[in-house]
């Protein structure tokens, strides 16, 4: 029997093991920077899938590997969280982890657990098949991704060592094969005005108008901005999140205003690039250059209270076509379930912010679930999509080799 006939027998095999790994993720509570539980767990579930090395690293994510090879291919999942919301929007209990009707039940089950459940089958059908080649596989269960998206790769690559040869975010695409995303970066602006008596406004600057003035700058740069010359990732994005207004009383003209953007990045766009256009334009709207624009950092401690932290800016990234981690993707997965896949582009961010847009790793992204259920109530994910990535995961590697 080949190998590909191997391991499409086992990952079939190992259906209803995947799905109860996920199961039991789910029944985890793990929102960012309270992960330690579920990390936990999972290490047991490492263990007992034979994997060669599990630890975990200092910030709080667990890393698995399979196999001895020079070569490192690495396999990503976040295994934190969303927070729940407003339970009454809920049909069952978002951390039931109910396993009925070719479903899996629950918060994470697409976003993102459903990734990690496929990644330890793979690591154990690897491991029980015991073909030698060329490769060490590292399976990355990835902590504060919600909340920074790429930070715990960063502290992976700088802390810790690891830079893989070839990257897979196993981040829910339906089993769809991406192969670039458009990037982000959020932005603070302050504005100043002078504050007067409310009952004679015209002795001072409002920084209420200003800062409406500028929102307006804001939303007319949005409906500006252009797609990338290749018009595969599309157009950036730009819009005001946050807008706070502040005087000395509420009889007063405002004297400072606090303005909050999430700024996606096509093709060709960078922080610099990005930060120097928002502050024309709202130079140019308000007839005054603003007191501060900049890019904030992100340094919320992890349940390691490890001291680490990054600027909120999320490079853009395009792996090309006929790249040999495409082409082998898509050889990997024809092999196993007679399918062609077109490479397309990911509508939203991952870690491979990190991987391919800070370090180019070249990068993938393919994973179980439909990213239309994520951050939603209600989420699921298909068992059969957990089969399907299993057995693609467990093949690619040699593939590639």
């Amino acid at each position: 029997m080949s190998v590909k006939d191997q391991i499409k027998e086992l990952s079939e095999k190992y259906r209803d093991y995947t799905a109860q790994n996920l199961s039991k993720m789910i029944k985890i509570p793990s929102y960012s920077g309270q992960e330690e539980a579920v990390c936990k767990a999972i290490v047991e579930m490492c263990e007992e899938a034979g994997f060669d090395e599990v630890r975990i690293d200092g910030l709080g994510s667990v890393v698995g590997r399979v196999g001895y090879g020079k070569k490192i291919i690495a396999f990503d999942a976040h295994i934190d969280t969303v927070e729940v919301g407003d339970r009454n929007q809920w049909n069952f209990d978002p951390f039931s982890g109910e396993i009925k009707d070719g479903l899996v039940y629950g918060l994470g089950s697409s976003d993102q657990a459903g990734g990690a459940a496929s990644m330890i089958t793979a690591g154990r059908i690897i491991k029980e098949l015991g073909i030698d080649n060329d490769f060490s596989c590292y399976f990355t269960f990835t902590v504060m991704e919600e909340d920074c998206d790429g930070m715990a790769w960063i502290y992976l690559i700088e802390k810790e060592g690891l830079k893989p040869d070839y990257a897979v975010s196993s981040e829910p695409s339906a089993c769809k094969l991406y192969r670039g995303q458009r990037g982000r970066m959020e932005i603070e602006i302050l504005l100043k005005g002078i504050s007067s008596h409310g009952s004679i406004p015209h002795n001072g600057v409002s920084a209420a108008y200003k800062a409406s003035k500028a929102a307006l700058a804001i939303e007319q740069l949005d409906k500006d901005l252009q797609p990338d010359e290749a018009r595969f990732l599309g157009k950036g994005s730009v819009t005001v999140s946050q807008m706070e207004v502040t005087g000395p009383s509420q009889c007063s003209v405002p004297d400072q205003a606090r303005m909050y953007l999430d700024r996606r990045l096509t093709w060709g766009e960078d922080a610099e690039f990005a930060i120097n256009q928002v502050k024309e334009v709202i130079t140019d709207a308000m007839g005054v250059a603003p007191e501060k624009i900049y890019m904030p950092d992100y340094n919320k401690r992890g349940y390691k209270n490890t001291d680490f932290g990054q600027e909120l800016y999320f490079p853009t990234w395009i792996v090309e076509k006929d790249h040999e981690l495409v082409t082998s993707t898509q050889k990997a997965f024809s092999d196993l379930y007679g399918q062609d896949l077109e490479p397309g582009p990911c509508t939203y961010s991952t870690n491979a912010v990190s991987i391919c847009g800070r370090y180019h790793i070249p990068t993938v992204i393919i994973g179980p679930g439909d990213v239309e259920v994520c951050h939603k109530p209600n989420e699921t994910t298909r068992i059969e999509d957990l089969v399907i990535c299993s057995g693609l995961y467990a093949l690619l590697p040699f593939t590639l080799n």
